[in-house]
């Protein structure tokens, strides 16, 4: 349920779905325009998503009651697929792939005019929302976020705190210093890798635009070497390897479980994790089954400042899109605006509204107070980015890479971290002389 939270920060750079047809036909470059009289729109529609604890729960059975106030003449059906991606890669083959569904990461960015309808242009519709750019073709978009998330730190408010420590690390040093404070003053794991569930190592790769306060940092990666020296991602991954080899991590990583970890960072056993926003009303909904305090869990953004202030960068969830095929467009299209305007989703996730001036959730007053920057890295060169990644087979957004530095930092892989960064900066860079975009 929860690696869709690093898929969809690559949803709009990714691959062509293998074997798929593209049976967008004449109906490549389709509009879904927004309905002008609620009255009119007809159809019963499908809504495929990852969100299966939401059908489960009856929460999105909610949602549709409240859609069907101001639709009533539109039935929608929700189909949860656990492996969402490899389910919706194969259905992507046929033009039975729901009305309304995640645009899949597997999808490559320059197809989706063939599988998706237009939600209208760039130009207008930046004037409303975020995130616009991710799902941006020829100056049309073709899918919506009803939700932003920021990476950064869940952390145990309690155990940081009898470690002495009570003011947010501003360096990677001073993180690790605090680190090795909760080892010595406490019985908590310091920091938890999460390394047996993949996806949580990639979540990495978003620290990229945050350590230098830096809004194109995507470009960077498009244009330059990603672990040159005092680069964004170099400094991430070192921070990560320096934590493992300084023995600040579970016992045997490979045998970590990530369901488990939220009860145990909610108790206290796990003081650290590298995760998002969007794990934040997770974690604290753990800490109330557990009977423990869920104020205990808070967020703490990336230990690097620029001119002295924190930087987080912000970026679309799953983007939700329109099949291309779907016969019932216009019903289709009232659900995505409707969810993204009208729904409590980013609400109740505690997540960041799409909408622009929209102010941030509670669970983030403490950024607000901060003064941390919020900054959106600039997406143009994404797709340019995931096909360097994809044919360098280095994989930024796979979690095999930073398993290996993992296992390098911990002694279970021969080599030195320096000759680790030069393999991945030789591959990187020579693939940007070759690759197209």
């Amino acid at each position: 349920m929860n690696r869709r939270h690093i898929l969809a920060m690559v949803a709009g750079a990714a691959l062509l779905v293998p074997g798929c047809t593209g049976t967008g036909g004449t109906s490549k470059g389709a509009d879904a325009e927004a309905p002008t009289d609620p009255a009119k729109v007809t159809g019963t529609i499908k809504v495929l998503t990852v969100r299966t604890d939401l059908i489960q729960d009856g929460t999105l059975k909610r949602y549709a009651a409240e859609f069907s106030k101001a639709y009533p003449k539109v039935k929608v059906e929700f189909e949860g697929l656990t492996d969402y991606e490899a389910e919706v890669k194969i259905r992507m083959n046929t033009k039975n792939y729901g009305d309304v569904l995640l645009i899949p990461a597997v999808v490559k960015k320059s197809d989706y005019p063939k599988f998706f309808a237009s939600l209208g242009t760039q130009e207008e519709r930046a004037k409303k929302y975020r995130f616009t750019d991710y799902t941006t073709v020829d100056g049309k978009v073709y899918g919506q976020s009803p939700n932003g998330v920021s990476p950064g730190f869940i952390y145990n408010k309690r155990i940081w705190k009898e470690a002495g420590v009570t003011e947010w690390p501003t360096t990677p040093a001073e993180f690790i210093a605090d680190l090795k404070a909760i080892k010595a003053k406490t019985d908590a794991i310091p920091y938890y890798t999460n390394f047996a569930a993949g996806w949580t190592l990639s979540g990495w790769t978003s620290v990229n635009g945050s350590v230098h306060c830096d809004p194109k940092a995507t470009d960077k990666l498009a244009e330059g070497d990603p672990w040159a020296k005092g680069a964004d991602l170099r400094v991430g991954d070192t921070l990560l390897h320096d934590m493992v080899k300084a023995g600040l991590i579970e016992k045997d990583p490979t045998t970590s479980n990530w369901e488990e970890s939220k009860p145990r960072t909610a108790k206290g056993e796990i003081a650290t994790q590298w995760l998002g926003t969007w794990a934040i009303v997770q974690f604290q909904d753990a800490a109330k089954k557990a009977g423990v305090n869920p104020d205990d869990i808070g967020f703490m953004p990336f230990p690097a400042q620029t001119g002295g202030t924190f930087c987080a960068t912000i970026s679309p969830d799953y983007n939700q899109g329109v099949n291309v095929h779907s016969q019932h467009k216009a019903a289709a299209r009232a659900w995505i605006d409707w969810f993204t305007d009208k729904s409590t989703y980013a609400q109740d996730n505690l997540a960041i509204s799409p909408l622009k001036g929209a102010p941030l959730p509670d669970v983030l007053k403490p950024y607000e107070e901060a003064g941390v920057k919020f900054i959106e890295v600039d997406d143009t060169k994404g797709a340019q980015v995931k096909n360097v990644d994809n044919q360098s087979e280095v994989g930024i957004y796979a979690p095999e890479y930073r398993q290996n530095l993992v296992d390098l930092a911990r002694g279970a892989r021969d080599g030195s971290l320096e000759a680790f960064f030069a393999d991945l900066s030789k591959r990187w860079t020579e693939t940007q002389r070759t690759a197209g975009s």
